[in-house]
């Protein structure tokens, strides 16, 4: 269980994915095309812990806080309550994000395993998006290109229970403006420059946790 011990002492809607489909794609970027792209959704000047075109609440920017003894370096956690994701790090800190997650019951607690991780991937919305919401979802069946207004960013985080794949991912988002709040059709949503800094950071075999929000912190403003 996360608790309000585990990280102290902090330091200085649209619609939203949860699939992707490389499988349908006509193409994928070129390096150049993902450096130009990486450089349209980062503020110029870009510091992670004042850059705030966005209009967040300060807390939702990038901060280095203190970590519980205990917490295994590399692992993600996020609180679903006051809607921040924490990357642990080696020393005792971690890095902590502001994020939107999923609505309602679409938000899935639960302990993950990041298996996949894509620059600027391609996304197709699962099918019951596109029965549940048809009007948002049914244009982008046959799959959306990547790109600054793909509904999965920048970059993307598959999350898996075993070998399955469960369709959430932790990804940059065109709506930054959605991040503090439950939005998402069940994904955790990142500023795309925030998940940016994050990516390389990540290892594939890493573990996510997301709590619930009896499990999580309550939000410290």
């Amino acid at each position: 269980m996360l608790t309000r011990r585990h990280f102290i002492h902090t330091t200085t809607a649209l619609f939203s994915a949860t699939m992707s489909g490389p499988l349908l794609a006509a193409s994928w970027p070129t390096e150049a095309q993902k450096a130009a792209w990486d450089a349209q959704v980062t503020p110029a000047g870009y510091d992670p812990a004042t850059s705030n075109p966005w209009g967040l609440h300060p807390r939702f920017l990038p901060q280095r806080v203190r970590a519980n003894e205990g917490l295994v370096p590399g692992d993600i956690h996020v609180d679903a309550v006051a809607k921040y994701l924490y990357h642990i790090e080696a020393g005792g800190t971690a890095m902590r994000y502001g994020v939107a997650i999923g609505r309602g019951d679409l938000y899935e607690p639960g302990v993950y395993t990041i298996r996949r991780k894509v620059e600027w991937p391609h996304w197709t919305p699962t099918p019951n998006m596109i029965k549940r919401e048809p009007e948002v979802y049914a244009q982008f069946a046959g799959g959306m290109e990547p790109g600054p207004e793909n509904a999965l960013g920048s970059r993307a985080l598959y999350l898996y229970v075993g070998n399955r794949d469960t369709y959430l991912r932790i990804h940059g988002t065109p709506f930054p403006r959605s991040i503090g709040t439950s939005a998402s059709s069940g994904c955790v949503r990142m500023v795309m420059a925030h998940i940016n800094d994050l990516y390389p950071k990540v290892e594939i075999g890493s573990t996510a946790h997301l709590y619930s929000a009896s499990e999580s912190v309550t939000a410290s403003r």
